[in-house]
Parts: structure tokens; sequence; C-alpha cells
């Protein structure tokens, strides 16, 4: 059982007091050297391009890029400490240039009256408009400040290219269970900073192996969240009277849930968990695991996504990755953001999973996407090609005696609905853009169209069908167009 004891003759105290007092948990936790510093071995184990660098006495401009709670802020602390730096925070959502400005002019006076260096900590870097980000350029660039900066978001979107181009971007992961379960012990078995020394007569805590266990899945790789958790349960047990044989307050399971108020979900809708989480259920729609791809959906609206944004990505993925091996994709999606719009969650959650698990079933195919690709390519390529003149619009039959819709026949005049024509410009005459596959209903367009490119081969001038040629759509316009010439002569006259 991992446990915490107050050591002998240490004053108790309650778990909360005043901020001025007394730091959470999390805060007072914080690591004092790299030892202490848990998770991110990839940049500060022995072989870390972090650790080797400061090991030199070099610190260039960096950007941690990471979830919450794993570590950038102390990282920071740390590496500024290591090369005997001065170490200034800012807060992006806080500050202004106004601020930056001021630890500037501090950071240059600093280096030239004592020679000692600067570690420009900015949270949240990605809170920073363009000028302000601008305005730390020419003082990253001269050395006047080493610019750590920290975000959840993803950097080269939220960035300016030019700050972006004097920093090196680090990512950091989420802690694996371990290394979480790795800061809980420590925080019950400090004395001096932890709970080791923080409640009841005979002070500690203990946590038996099911709440533990759970605190840590809570978490969810964030080492702040588990100790926030860890001191709320603590507190709750304290109140309730909770301890063990030996007086040690003893949370449960239910004080460690109550503490967390819900299961916390590794999920930000506006940073990087968000577009992972989404991508995840696309690439299962695509992948055809009808499970995995529920999964990924329950787990999207239970972190609150919006189910809007759900429904987009079920109707593009209906097109994109089923298209016509499956046509029914695209209308169940579609009605599924109809459900959504008629009825909401919770209840629209089921019209979402029957589309989840419809398109993720079917059979796939992106010859649709590949097609269209193919076609704005050489749109883009060869410009505005001009309409074969037999498909031009002849409004008037004046235009007919410049070639304009001479020559045009209606598939429906000739048998099967079908007759060799071109369509296409002159430049492209001959090119393929949609090429089925043979999945599904796929598989049935490819063989109508190579069966009608086999009948034109055979009969390139197809065969008409006895009786009248169906009337065209420019053929039906012409008396309300010379109805109108004649209302408009005689308003003409009229007036």
């Amino acid at each position: 059982m991992p446990t915490a004891r107050r050591p002998q003759g240490a004053r108790p105290e309650a778990l909360f007091q005043p901020p001025a007092e007394r730091q959470p948990l999390a805060a007072r936790m914080r690591p004092r050297n790299l030892e202490e510093y848990v998770g991110q071995t990839h940049l500060v184990g022995p072989r870390g391009p972090l650790r080797l660098g400061i090991a030199r006495g070099h610190l260039a401009s960096l950007l941690l890029w990471g979830p919450p709670g794993t570590g950038k802020t102390s990282l920071a602390r740390l590496l500024a400490g290591e090369i005997g730096a001065h170490f200034a925070t800012l807060s992006a959502v806080m500050a202004g240039v106004a601020e930056v400005r001021s630890i500037i002019a501090e950071a240059q006076d600093r280096l030239a009256l004592h020679g000692t260096r600067t570690v420009l900590f900015l949270d949240e870097i990605h809170r920073f408009n363009k000028a302000q980000q601008d305005a730390l350029l020419p003082h990253v660039e001269d050395g006047t400040v080493t610019l750590i900066g920290a975000t959840t978001e993803n950097p080269y979107f939220e960035v300016n290219a030019a700050l972006l181009s004097r920093m090196r971007v680090w990512r950091l992961e989420p802690l694996t269970d371990e290394e979480v379960g790795a800061v809980v012990h420590r925080a019950l078995a400090d004395e001096e900073r932890g709970l080791a020394g923080a409640l009841g007569p005979d002070g500690g805590v203990a946590l038996d192996p099911a709440p533990f266990d759970h605190l840590v899945s809570l978490a969810g790789g964030d080492a702040r969240a588990a100790l926030n958790v860890l001191e709320g349960a603590a507190a709750i047990a304290e109140s309730e009277g909770l301890r063990d044989e030996g007086g040690r307050v003893a949370p449960k399971l239910e004080d460690v849930e109550a503490a967390a108020q819900q299961r916390v979900l590794a999920y930000d809708r506006a940073g990087d968990g968000h577009y992972d989480t989404a991508s995840a259920f696309i690439k299962s729609l695509r992948g055809n695991d009808p499970d995995a791809a529920l999964y990924w959906l329950a787990a999207m609206i239970a972190a609150g996504e919006d189910p809007r944004f759900i429904v987009r990505r079920l109707i593009i993925s209906a097109s994109e990755d089923v298209g016509n091996a499956d046509p029914r994709a695209l209308p169940i999606a579609v009605a599924a953001a109809q459900a959504l719009d008629h009825i909401g969650l919770p209840e629209a959650q089921y019209a979402l999973a029957q589309a989840t698990i419809h398109i993720a079933s079917s059979p796939k195919s992106d010859s649709v996407g590949r097609a269209y690709g193919a076609a704005l390519a050489d749109v883009l390529k060869h410009g505005s090609l001009p309409v074969p003149n037999h498909l031009r619009t002849a409004g008037d039959r004046r235009l007919k005696a410049h070639g304009i819709g001479v020559g045009y026949r209606n598939p429906h005049d000739f048998e099967g609905d079908d007759v060799e024509q071109q369509y296409l410009p002159d430049e492209l005459v001959g090119r393929r853009y949609y090429v089925p596959n043979d999945q599904g209903y796929e598989a049935t367009l490819a063989a109508r169209l190579d069966g009608r490119a086999q009948v034109r081969q055979e009969r390139p001038r197809g065969k008409r069908r006895p009786g009248p040629p169906m009337a065209s759509m420019g053929d039906a316009t012409k008396p309300n167009m010379e109805s109108r010439k004649r209302i408009a002569e005689t308003e003409k006259r009229d007036a």
C-alpha cells in the first residue's frame, strides 16, 4: 500500500490553506532538478538532446509542444537553472508587448552589468498574435533572451514561421501510467513538500491499490491532474474522518472519483486531442473497423465534442472513402445530420453510431476523390478551355449560323440511351478521370461503363429509336424566349 507519514514532531496542518500561505500540491511538487523530473526521457534522458546540450552549457531558443501536465513549465525552469540563467516567465494570456519590452530591457541590463543570461519562458505562446510574436524576433535573434515557448497547440499552425524558424520544436509526450504513478508516490512520501507531513495527528496519506490505480488512470498522462485529484481526495477523506489503522488519511475509490468529478479525458476541443481523436475516427472508418470507429466516436461525444463536427466528418467519409462502392452511405450520413438537427444529443448519438457503423462496414473506394482531383488538376493546368460548339446552348436560332449548338445528339434518341459523342474540350479528348474499382456497387458501374465503351466501338454512330426525337431543353425554351420578346415589344409600344 503506498503510504505517506508525517515525521515525528512536525506540526499538523490542514491540507488546504490560503494560497499566500500554502501552494497547491502540484506546485509544491515541481521537480527541483533534472533527476527529479519524470518523463520525456527522449529529451532529458542520459542521451537526450536537451540533456547533452546543457551539459555543454548551451541552450538555444526552443518551443515545448505537448498536452497539459507533461512538464513544460518545470522543464523550462530546470533548463534555465542548469545553465545559470535568470528565469523570467510570462503568460501570453495575460501579457502584451509592453510586458515583453520590460523583460527585454531588464535582460539587456542584466547581461551588460552582470553577464547573466535571461531565459524568457512564454506560456501558451500560441495566444500571442502576429504583432506580439514579431516583437520577440530581434531579441531572440541577437541573443538578448533565450526564448522557451510552451504550447498545447500545433506550433506549425499557431506560431509565426519567422519566429518558429529561430526556435527548435520539441514534442512532449503524455506521461505513462508508470510515470504518473511515480509522481503520485513521491507526493505521498515527500515529508517537506508532499502529503507526508500534511494531515492528521499522525500525518500521512495512504492509498489502497484500487484508488491508487484509478487515480493514475483518471489522469490520462497528466501529472498535474493526478496531483490535483490526489489532494482533493485526501481533503475529502480527511473531512469524512476516513483513516486507516495507523491513523493515516485513507481516501477510498469514491473519494478519488468525487475529487475528479468525472473522468479526466485527455481531450481538448481546441488542441491536439481534438485533431488526433478525429484523425483516429476518420482512419478507423476508412480502415473498415467499426469497433474502433465506435470507440473514437464515443470518446469524442463523452469529451463534449461538437456533434456537428462529428457528423461533418461522417458525410465527408461517406463520399471520400466509400463513394460509389456503396451509394447509400452518403444519404445515411446526411440522415444522421438531419437527426442531429431534429432531436439533438443525447438521442442523436444513436443516429451517429448507426452512420458510423454503416460507413466503417461498407466497401471502400476513393475513385470519386481521385477522379475529381485529376479533373481539377487539368482545369488548373489548362485554364478555362472552350466548350465544344455542339455542346453550347443556342438560345437564339441565329447562333446556329455560327455553328453553336449544331450537331448535338441527344442520347435519349438512341437505343440504350447512349451515343458516341465528344463531351470534353478538344485539348482533352480521350482523357479519363473516373476509374471505378471492383468494390461493391462500383463494380457494377465499372461493368456498365465497359459495356457502353464496347457498344460505342461496335456502333459508333449509334442506332436511333423509332419515333420523333425528344425535345431538348434548348428547344423547350425557344417559345418562351419568343414570347418574352413579343411582350417586351408590346410594352415598349404601349409606353
